[in-house]
């Protein structure tokens, strides 16, 4: 499956399946399966259920955002993303930039390998600051927020990709005393500020009506671009 970003506003719109159980996930992905362009699965689902977990969500026709963060020596950095790349349905892997040059390197070479070129293969993405830290705790330590998405695309240009995190819809179900991410923005926001995919999870996971929550923010998206 290609990487397109402007095909349709649901494109641009990844949903975190943030379950611990494989059956739960599935069920509600299958809610959503025809309004987003890709899942997205991380620590706690893949932790959970493994490759099986993005096995079962690839057949629901969408992408696989492979949320692992990967960060350790090159050489074993290197072997997990080439396992990734070879899992049907992934598009996206990421790795923790604050491995290093050489790691980021090894990874890239991994994505490379896994794949001919020319041929379709998941993009990598690297992860730098979490979208959790405010700016007081960025000074005691660059993150793809809204807050930065502007500037990267200044400087990176059209063809770097930027995955936005942290997007939350004004009238979000999710509660202020739960909150954990610092650097938000709405879907507008976001398209505007140069993002090409949202993620988003509890605005979606949470809402009544998971549905309706996930096609007001695609509507959001069309109305942006």
């Amino acid at each position: 499956m290609t990487l397109t970003f402007d095909a349709h506003p649901r494109s641009s719109l990844i949903v975190a399946l943030d379950f611990d159980s494989l059956s739960t996930a599935v069920k509600f992905a299958k809610q959503v399966a025809d309004l987003v362009g890709m899942f997205k699965i991380g620590n706690q689902l893949f932790t959970a259920a493994g490759p099986a977990a993005v096995k079962e969500v690839a057949a629901l026709g969408t992408g696989i955002f492979l949320d692992l963060k990967f960060h350790d020596i090159p050489n074993t950095v290197a072997g997990a993303v080439l396992s990734s790349a070879a899992m049907t349905g992934v598009q996206l892997v990421n790795v923790h930039a604050l491995g290093g040059k050489a790691m980021l390197e090894a990874a890239v070479q991994a994505i490379s390998a896994g794949v001919p070129m020319g041929a379709d293969r998941p993009r990598l993405l690297a992860v730098t600051i979490l979208t959790s830290m405010d700016q007081k705790t960025m000074k005691e330590v660059v993150v793809a927020s809204v807050q930065e998405a502007r500037a990267i695309r200044k400087a990176c240009g059209r063809d770097f990709l930027i995955v936005t995190p942290g997007v939350r819809p004004k009238d979000s179900a999710v509660e202020s005393k739960s909150e954990d991410q610092a650097r938000k923005a709405t879907p507008t926001e976001a398209i505007r500020a140069g993002a090409d995919f949202l993620v988003v999870g509890r605005p979606i996971l949470a809402a009544p009506d998971p549905r309706a929550a996930a096609q007001a923010i695609v509507e959001e998206i069309a109305a942006a671009k």
